[in-house]
């Protein structure tokens, strides 16, 4: 599978939009361009959930290949200006995240802001619209499913879910997640835990519930895709379940 870069705001990953399905991970990568250097953080906080959703790359890239739809990926941390946030969020250009203080947002100004809005936020959202617009060409209505991780712990509290499934207004496509995942007794699945789906102004109201589209999201924790072979577990989880909702399931 050749990817396709367009700039260095995202990667598309190709596949056959007859499929139906639109994958996307808002979270997928932890790089920085270089005049930003490390944003004065130490290399360590890179590999943290600050920076990105980890292990979520591969599982969408085994999903993309599994199901052979196309699939967009953010290709700069959200340390720098978070994808999956509006544009006047002010959660869009952290200066502290999970404790963790980031010098090189601290004293940004509007013009920075609306720089780094430009060069990386705009073009991925505009990336994911030409990409539901070309289905659309083709007459068909696309399911657009966000990937995202979340860690294992959040203020010295487990959590006992092995994934999530958020959503807000339309509970289509995430109703039938819920149902298929908890099919399987041995896994704990959150409806909108462990975050809620409510977020007006992120990537699936904006791409989703704003044009009626069929959508949800998907939070696997991250201990469990931490290794290749935990990735290969929930490829094999999820592209069958994908592939029923597409055929019909209920």
């Amino acid at each position: 599978m050749f990817e396709t870069s367009i700039n260095e705001s995202f990667v598309r990953i190709p596949g056959d939009l007859r499929q139906g399905l639109i994958l996307i991970a808002d979270h997928a990568r932890n790089a920085l361009p270089k005049e930003y250097g490390s944003l004065g953080l130490a290399p360590q906080q890179f590999e943290r959930h600050i920076a990105y959703d980890i292990g979520i790359e591969p599982v969408t890239r085994g999903l993309a290949g599994a199901l052979g739809c196309p699939a967009l990926l953010g290709a700069f941390s959200r340390l720098l200006i978070d994808p999956n946030r509006g544009a006047d969020d002010p959660t869009l250009i952290m200066r502290v995240s999970d404790g963790a203080i980031i010098p090189g947002n601290a004293m940004i100004d509007d013009g920075e802001r609306e720089k780094r809005i430009a060069r990386f936020h705009r073009p991925y959202h505009a990336a994911i619209t030409a990409e539901i617009d070309a289905a659309l060409v083709m007459g068909i209505d696309p399911v657009l499913v966000s990937l995202h991780s979340f860690t294992p712990h959040w203020k010295g509290i487990a959590r006992p879910w092995h994934a999530g499934i958020l959503w807000d207004e339309d509970h289509r496509f995430a109703g039938y997640l819920l149902r298929a995942l908890r099919a399987d007794a041995r896994l704990c699945i959150g409806d909108n835990e462990p975050y809620s789906g409510a977020l007006e102004g992120d990537t699936l109201y904006t791409h989703g519930t704003r044009r009626g589209l069929r959508h949800g999201l998907i939070e696997i924790r991250q201990d469990l895709i931490a290794r290749q072979s935990g990735v290969d577990e929930w490829i094999s989880r999820l592209a069958p379940i994908l592939e029923g909702f597409m055929k019909g399931g209920s």
